[in-house]
């Protein structure tokens, strides 16, 4: 190959390893708050379940005990340590959990955010932290309560805040600043209408039953009265 040639295809490779790299997409960056925000182990929580608003459903805080299982056992991975919780039912605690019907409307948030933690710091180190989530949200001009799926998400998230963790620029992260809609499924309405379906059920297999049974019992006549008429079948 020509010396002028060879040069041009040098120059024309060069040319293109900068344009890759100029419009590579960049790392998925993973900013840490605090990479150790918690002198103590294990970090109190307190899960306010009394102070509730109207839509809270009982079943949210087994979501937040879930959530804290999730970080204990490793969560996503970006924790620098294993965080250890104790479950405590005294609200001086390390990390306060509360609920409000929607942060929108009562704390005048923007619009799509589902909870937020708010810490205390002193020295580099958390005192506490206040984590505030909602029951629902707006979806155009309807209010819609969240599912378990969606809580345990949002609660999740919230608490990866409260152990240090910025948000993420992966979509696949918990730490990505939005939540995916799991579920639809009104868990106060499941608890309502559950005696319902289960009577529905119950009177689903009795009339099943029922009618089977007299089938059976209409089949068993029959044969009787065609034995009465025709004589017993040959064997």
């Amino acid at each position: 190959m020509p010396a002028n040639k060879r040069k041009a295809f040098l120059l024309a490779i060069l040319a293109l390893l900068f344009i890759a790299v100029l419009f590579s997409p960049p790392d998925k960056v993973y900013p840490e708050l605090n990479p150790a925000p918690w002198e103590n182990m294990p970090i109190s929580v307190y899960i306010d379940d009394k102070n509730i608003p109207p839509h809270y459903s009982p079943s949210y805080r087994v979501q937040v005990e879930k959530a804290l299982e999730y970080w204990s056992s490793g969560g996503s991975g970006k924790l620098g340590y294993i965080p250890e919780f104790e479950i405590v039912e005294e609200d001086n605690a390390d990390i306060l959990i509360m609920w409000v019907e929607n942060l929108q409307k009562d704390a005048g948030v923007p619009e799509g955010v589902a909870g937020f933690a708010r810490p205390y710091e002193v020295n580099g180190r958390y005192e506490r932290v206040e984590i505030v989530l909602e029951v629902g949200n707006y979806q155009g001009y309807s209010w819609r309560q969240y599912g378990d799926a969606n809580m345990r998400e949002i609660a999740k998230h919230e608490i990866g805040h409260a152990l240090g963790l910025g948000h993420s620029t992966d979509r696949n992260d918990i730490m990505f600043p939005t939540y995916d809609q799991k579920d639809d499924i009104n868990p106060l309405l499941v608890q309502k209408t559950l005696p319902l379906i289960i009577a529905g059920i119950l009177l689903g297999l009795a009339l099943v039953f029922y009618h089977g049974g007299g089938w059976l019992h209409s089949r068993k006549k029959r044969e009787r009265l065609e034995e009465d008429i025709f004589g017993e079948k040959d064997k």
